[in-house]
């Protein structure tokens, strides 16, 4: 126990006090022992100086270890706290710095040209402006690779020096695909905020999706930590994002609002009340961009100078669409241009 930094040793007993609680208030979820090799993760709580110093960073009760590190500390800010986290059976490690500043950063505001995005399996992602993107299959293109190394793993003895070997090569390959796939999410977010200044998005039952027949395709895609990467991306590029309620967007018609039942097999949205015809999913995200704005005009999140740019297919100015009456759905409902 002398081996280990004292407040490392601290925060351990304070994370299972922690889950203790967080259990008796749930009711469920009995803390489950670690034991050897499940335990990914430890936290040095403070420092007194910035333990970084150059390309090696000084641990207590460690030393200095080098490290390669992807961005230097901005000036201003102390370094609180450093997790260090292992990997792929422990062959990779991470270190997590935390940084404090006094600087607040205040939320973006509603600005700029606005979109809708729908998340799908079809389409990965199909905005309200008419593009979209594919979905890649992260761990369907590897399965059958991924196959075979479990399948290695199960031949070799329990506890020998193959048998971790070949467990290695197969957390290796998850360690691939989720890298892989939070790359893609990462790349596709940043592309979102080159396109507008202002995303909506559902707000998505993400653990209902895991639980249907489509549960590995919907737990291969994330839509969960797609949705929490682009809220992040957004904030750090000032760009504003919030979600709508998901229910019923792909049933209603984003130009007359009429109700438009279809089913999964369904792949192209026909309004038999206005005659609108266009592919599901972009129907869809017309309507969480039409959700959104309604949300903004309720709550009356943007000034009376600041103008809005809709694009679907052309232009349309969010102070005019607001001029329209949107609250009233018969008089003020949303014009697409085709």
């Amino acid at each position: 126990m002398g081996n280990v930094y004292s407040q490392v040793l601290q925060t351990t007993i304070r994370r299972l006090h922690d889950t203790w609680k967080a259990f008796q208030k749930r009711g469920y979820g009995f803390p489950r022992f670690k034991k050897f090799g499940q335990f990914k993760s430890f936290v040095f709580p403070q420092f007194k100086s910035n333990p970084i110093n150059g390309n090696a960073i000084k641990l207590p009760k460690i030393g200095e270890v080098p490290i390669n590190l992807h961005r230097p500390i901005p000036d201003g800010f102390k370094v609180k706290q450093v997790r260090v986290l292992s990997r792929v059976r422990g062959t990779q490690w991470y270190v997590v710095v935390t940084i404090e500043s006094t600087v607040s950063v205040p939320d973006a505001p509603v600005h700029g040209r606005a979109i809708g995005i729908d998340l799908g399996l079809e389409r990965f992602l199909t905005a309200s402006d008419g593009s979209f993107q594919e979905r890649p299959k992260f761990f369907k293109s590897r399965q059958r690779k991924l196959k075979l190394l479990q399948r290695r793993a199960a031949r070799k003895q329990k506890g020998s020096q193959n048998w971790e070997k070949a467990q290695t090569e197969v957390a290796r390959m998850h360690h691939r695909i989720a890298n892989r796939r939070k790359d893609f999410h990462l790349k596709t977010a940043h592309k979102l905020c080159d396109q507008a200044q202002t995303i909506f998005a559902e707000d998505l039952n993400v653990k209902g999706l895991t639980r249907g027949m489509l549960r590995k395709d919907c737990v291969d895609a994330a839509f969960g930590q797609f949705l929490s990467l682009t809220e992040w991306v957004c904030w750090k590029r000032g760009v504003y994002f919030a979600k709508v309620n998901p229910n019923g967007t792909s049933q209603t018609c984003p130009n007359c609002l009429a109700t438009v039942s279809k089913g999964l097999e369904v792949r192209e949205h026909h309004c038999p009340e206005c005659g609108y015809r266009t592919h599901r999913d972009h129907a869809a995200a017309e309507m969480v961009l039409h959700r959104g704005l309604e949300n903004v005009v309720a709550q009356g999140l943007w000034g009376t100078e600041t103008a809005c740019q809709v694009g679907l297919s052309g232009v349309y100015d969010l102070d005019k669409w607001r001029g329209a009456g949107m609250l009233n759905r018969e008089v003020g409902k949303p014009v697409l241009y085709l």
